[in-house]
């Protein structure tokens, strides 16, 4: 899963959380999941631990799949390509001009 990278911006294209925009925090690439800051919030109930003595309702970033994603070039939703340059590096490009995506 090229496309996307951590601290990338992306925007959500469908589902509950369509049109909000976020940073990558971690890519899930065996599920094919990437996590996004402030995007798919959910309320976890948590037993007492040494970690968390109180325990309680803790709120939780959780996974979204990649098709749900569009990569943000310059504020705008892009589609991805990927390009093999002479030197044998491989870079994304932005499909609609040809530009790289760094």
């Amino acid at each position: 899963m090229d496309k996307f990278r951590k601290n990338d911006s992306v925007k959500v294209i469908s589902g509950s959380y369509q049109g909000q925009t976020g940073r990558v925090l971690k890519i899930i690439s065996k599920n094919n999941r990437v996590l996004v800051e402030g995007i798919n919030k959910v309320k976890k109930h948590m037993k007492p631990s040494q970690d968390n003595p109180q325990g309680g309702i803790v709120e939780k970033d959780m996974s979204i799949h990649a098709s749900n994603l569009m990569l943000l070039d310059k504020s705008k939703p892009v589609k991805v390509g990927f390009k093999v340059l002479d030197s044998g590096k491989k870079v994304r490009v932005n499909k609609k001009n040809g530009n790289t995506i760094k």
